[in-house]
């Protein structure tokens, strides 16, 4: 079983091998979880080379700032050449699973702005099926029972995030129990819902890059 340190490592070592992706005097978006952590400060030693970048989340925003990196409002930008983020999973076809840390609504507009998606995961996070990972879907606090429902109807369990609020001012459930063979077409029709703001299904934006972390060195894949 992969020890923590083991694992810290392989983060690390993803985040660095990101920085390859990043061009030189530019505008970049920067994603949210533990791996985009040590992705921003990998970024640090390369913040006088960038203009700044787009968060996705309050979190990753401190966690620029305090690194002196300038953090751009997404309305103000009309472009991202790249978007770096992490995964809960990821499939073969780069498909993924993320909203682990909440930031789902957030992560997948910057995502869809930007030219190439850049995820960046340890060994771990690559699935055959998604689903063993619960699925997060936004909610509007006044649809949760509604939607809770209609969750039902496609076979999950799905579960309230307790205590817990987005930066948007709404509510998580995680979806327990799915098997998700078709992600794309599960994301449309979750996105359907009336009271879902999003969900944590990137199919229809997947990743372009697959920076993966192992302990035989970092590989590079693309969607397959």
């Amino acid at each position: 079983m992969q020890s923590t340190v083991d694992q810290q490592r392989l983060k690390q070592d993803v985040a660095r091998a990101a920085l390859a992706y990043v061009p030189e005097d530019s505008i970049i978006g920067v994603g949210t979880g533990s791996t985009v952590d040590c992705f921003i400060d990998a970024l640090a030693d390369k913040k006088d080379h960038i203009r700044g970048a787009v968060s996705s989340s309050e979190r990753s925003t401190q966690k620029l700032k305090a690194l002196g990196i300038e953090v751009f409002d997404l309305n103000s930008v009309s472009e991202l050449p790249i978007y770096v983020d992490g995964a809960d999973e990821v499939n073969t076809h780069l498909a993924m699973i993320k909203g682990g840390g909440g930031a789902l609504t957030r992560e997948k507009i910057v995502a869809a702005v930007a030219r190439k998606f850049i995820c960046i995961a340890d060994q771990s996070k690559l699935v055959a099926i998604l689903g063993q990972f619960p699925l997060p879907i936004e909610v509007i606090p006044s649809a949760r029972s509604y939607v809770a429902r209609q969750l039902i109807a496609f076979g999950g369990e799905p579960r309230l995030r307790q205590g817990f609020t987005t930066d948007n001012g709404n509510v998580i459930l995680d979806v327990h129990g799915l098997q998700i063979v078709d992600p794309y077409t599960l994301e449309q029709a979750l996105n359907q819902i009336v009271g879902v703001v999003c969900n944590g299904l990137f199919a229809k934006r997947g990743a372009d890059v697959l920076l993966l972390g192992t302990p035989n060195g970092v590989e590079t894949k693309h969607p397959g």
